[in-house]
């Protein structure tokens, strides 16, 4: 792996698209505020030149001063206050209401994307769902194009997962399934994707791995299997997990890598079928 530690990584799955959208809109907000300011001082200079085209043609010299006699009817004055400060009314409340759309567009678009984002999630493993996967891992393979960098896929199958369901029951099963997917999550990376790709079956995705690092992460999660298995959750009964891992490559589709490390993960369970506890 490129970075074996468990440190932060550049995540491939960071909305990207979202805080575009949401900072193009709020470019257009702030033109829309500029804008305002910009009549702001246009009407500023506007007045000042009105002001100099009465009082200049007023002016005359004594001793070296310039003295200015000007007369200005009431009505006049009035209609130029009035006009002030109609003027300035209306900039305050058009700014009070970009602030206030402002708000608004940044409430909506997060809203939005926290919606989008749950639909990806399973709610029983709170992991990534099949819906995600094609997304996630366009993103993560983009990625690993644009920074040169490994990427490595992983599946992971629970190993006699019927015999839970037979034994202990369904509701059992699906506790299983989220023990599981929480002891993935503990193994890998905030950088790295966990996805439910099956009933009982995980898809790992880690970014900036090759294959060296990959295999490190494999032994982290046989690791934590033993610890499950030490705990006796289930009577006579001993979690193991087949992991089949693949490096992808450039020009490799996401279906070709897919479909090595399935092939990878029912070699590894051919072989583990002897020591059940093993991953």
């Amino acid at each position: 792996m490129d970075n074996l530690s468990r440190s932060t990584c550049a995540n491939p799955t960071e909305q990207e698209s979202i805080l575009a959208k949401l900072s193009q809109q709020l470019v257009r907000l702030e033109k829309r505020d500029l804008e305002l300011w910009a009549i702001v001082v246009i009407s500023g200079i506007a007045v000042a030149f009105g002001l100099l085209a009465v009082l200049f043609p007023a002016a005359f010299l004594r001793n070296e001063n310039f003295h200015f006699e000007v007369s200005v009817p009431r009505e006049t004055f009035i209609a130029l206050v009035a006009a002030l400060v109609l003027l300035n009314t209306y900039i305050g409340f058009r700014r009070f209401e970009i602030r206030r759309l402002r708000e608004k567009v940044i409430s909506t678009t997060l809203q939005g994307e926290l919606i989008r984002l749950q639909s990806f999630v399973d709610p029983l493993t709170e992991v990534y769902n099949r819906r995600s996967l094609d997304e996630m891992a366009g993103r993560y393979i983009a990625h690993a194009r644009r920074t040169n960098k490994s990427l490595s896929f992983g599946i992971i199958d629970v190993d006699r997962f019927k015999e839970v369901n037979t034994r202990f029951g369904h509701l059992t099963g699906d506790l299983v399934l989220a023990e599981v997917s929480s002891l993935l999550k503990g193994c890998v990376r905030g950088c790295d994707a966990v996805v439910r790709y099956g009933g009982d079956e995980f898809l790992l995705i880690l970014a900036d791995a090759d294959i060296e690092g990959a295999t490190k992460v494999a032994e982290r999660i046989a690791l934590g299997v033993q610890d499950w298995n030490k705990g006796g959750h289930l009577e006579k009964f001993v979690l193991g997990l087949s992991l089949g891992l693949v490096q992808w490559r450039d020009g490799m589709t996401m279906d070709e890598a897919l479909d090595e490390a399935d092939q990878n993960m029912y070699r590894a369970k051919e072989a583990s079928r002897a020591a059940p506890a093993r991953v």
